[in-house]
């Protein structure tokens, strides 16, 4: 083998070695790239779901403030219907001996916008 022969194939060879080099570079600049999309694209939903969590818990935060308001006020009437339900069940019949009779006049006066039981 001469001399010229000798340099073309150790210069082949390192032509074939700097394009395996460099597809191997390529290779991993392409994987970096992805997996820097990759975590930024993981980031930005973990901060979505963050974001969206706080949402919630201030939706919720409203809504028990909005029921404990409801609650309040369906106490309130529960307690007012039981004293007019107390104050008709004590009263003594409006027509002593006869149930429908007496029903009527109490329905009658409840009618006309009374406060009579």
């Amino acid at each position: 083998m001469s001399l010229l022969q000798a340099l073309l194939v150790a210069l082949g060879l390192s032509v074939a070695g700097n394009a395996a080099l460099g597809w191997a570079w390529v290779s991993a600049r392409e994987k970096a790239a992805t997996t820097v999309l990759e975590r930024d694209s993981a980031r930005s939903a973990a901060s979505a779901c963050s974001d969206a969590t706080e949402d919630l818990r201030d939706l919720a935060d409203k809504r028990g403030a909005e029921a404990k308001k409801a609650q309040a006020a369906a106490r309130s009437a529960a307690t007012e219907r039981q004293q007019t339900a107390n104050t008709i069940l004590s009263t003594p019949a409006a027509v002593p001996g006869n149930a429908c009779a007496s029903a009527q006049v109490r329905v009658d006066a409840w009618l006309r916008g009374r406060e009579q039981p």
